[in-house]
């Protein structure tokens, strides 16, 4: 890989940062990081089973981040840069900038250390057909030390945002041109990205924005879908809260889990430190856990500081949004997804919303790829995207 002299150099200069894990994958830091945020610390090559189909060059690169739970210092976070094949176009390949979603909070959970999924991988191909390289970070602690502070909006995007940043600095053939997106979790992380990036990272030519199952609380919405009727064997949001509050005690040492969660369900939120989604899920199932039989009276307000930390710096993004919400979306309900449509709308960003009938939350992310590709086209050549604010299910 060929790197430019200047961040060749500092990459000297913090190149003992970062050790391979021999066990978990994941990558421990040294205490004082140096360098800038954006700074590339270390490359190589992507294993073939974790890279994307008829791609070219694939690396998992390391690069240096501000940590997002303190707004200060700097981390070091890892990522996938992967190229598509064949001779990039004048000015280099355009980036889509991936927000992956949900994976757990451990580090061997990182995507860069596992393969793609069926549905991500059928996604992500699209796009690089597109003429799209994929740049996908892990998040910070995901594939490094310490406990992932999961759906932390500031972290997501700084992380994001960093890993581009770092990207066009030290890997050839890539423009600064780039589309943020990014599916549940990952949603979100794009949505903050766009809101992050006029102010953190306004040297990054954003183009545009696409979102699937991206989630939005409101104090009004989270009473909405915690009060609602829960007689399911399960709820596959209890998966996400488990998390939720693992991430918020790896840095909030007030933090009584036994303030949330009822005895019945402690046992899984335990187990979420080191199990990573699928796995969580079904401990989920088997544990039998709903809203009603797992979560104490006030577990809100003892959540405040993780539910803050999702909050979105500002409902207003600079460039077009396009979200899509599938009708059955059990994981991130549509409620919360057509509130952020709503409250986006409301601040003047343009947005362009689609509902997909019948769909559920993974079926929706390949479903979207048609109109995303008509969104992503206009946004690309600075045409006018047609809004829509109050999709119907189609």
């Amino acid at each position: 890989m060929r790197f430019l002299p200047s961040v060749y150099h500092v990459s000297r200069l913090v190149a003992g940062l970062c050790l391979m894990g021999a066990s978990s994958g994941a990558i421990a830091a040294s205490a004082t990081p140096s360098g800038a945020a954006g700074t590339l610390t270390s490359s190589q090559s992507l294993p073939v089973a974790f890279t994307l189909p008829d791609a070219g060059r694939s690396l998992r690169i390391t690069y240096l981040s501000t940590n997002g739970i303190t707004g200060k210092g700097l981390v070091p976070v890892t990522a996938e840069v992967i190229l598509p094949q064949g001779k990039p176009p004048a000015g280099g390949w355009p980036i889509v900038a991936w927000a992956h979603g949900t994976v757990g909070v451990a580090g061997h959970c990182a995507p860069s250390n596992n393969p793609w999924s069926a549905r991500n991988k059928r996604y992500l191909s699209e796009w690089m057909k597109r003429g799209f390289a994929v740049v996908g970070t892990d998040y910070q602690g995901l594939g490094t030390s310490g406990i992932h502070p999961y759906l932390n909006a500031r972290v997501e995007a700084y992380n994001l945002l960093d890993s581009v940043k770092a990207a066009l600095a030290s890997v050839p053939d890539l423009q600064n041109k780039i589309m943020i997106v990014g599916q549940s979790q990952g949603g979100g992380a794009a949505f903050a990205s766009a809101a992050f990036a006029p102010t953190y990272a306004p040297d990054l030519n954003i183009r545009g924005t696409v979102a699937t199952g991206a989630p939005y609380i409101t104090p009004e919405l989270l009473k909405q879908i915690a009060t609602a009727p829960d007689n399911a064997p399960y709820n596959p949001v209890m998966v996400y809260t488990l998390y939720l509050a693992q991430g918020l005690s790896g840095y909030d040492t007030a933090f009584k889990p036994e303030s949330v969660f009822t005895a019945k369900a402690m046992p899984a939120y335990r187990a979420a430190a080191n199990l990573c989604v699928h796995e969580l899920t079904d401990k989920v199932k088997a544990d039998g856990l709903n809203f009603s039989n797992s979560l104490q009276p006030d577990f809100a307000k003892n959540l405040a500081p993780a539910l803050k930390a999702m909050q979105y710096p500002t409902m207003h993004l600079a460039q077009p949004l396009f979200m899509g919400t599938g009708e059955l979306d059990k994981d991130v309900p549509p409620p919360l997804q057509l509130g952020l449509v709503k409250a986006a709308c409301a601040a003047g960003t343009v947005v362009q919303a689609h509902v997909y009938k019948s769909l559920n939350h993974d079926q929706t992310v390949n479903a979207s790829l048609p109109d995303s590709a008509s969104f992503t086209q206009d946004v690309m050549n600075g045409q006018a995207v047609t809004p829509q604010c109050t999709p119907t299910p189609e």
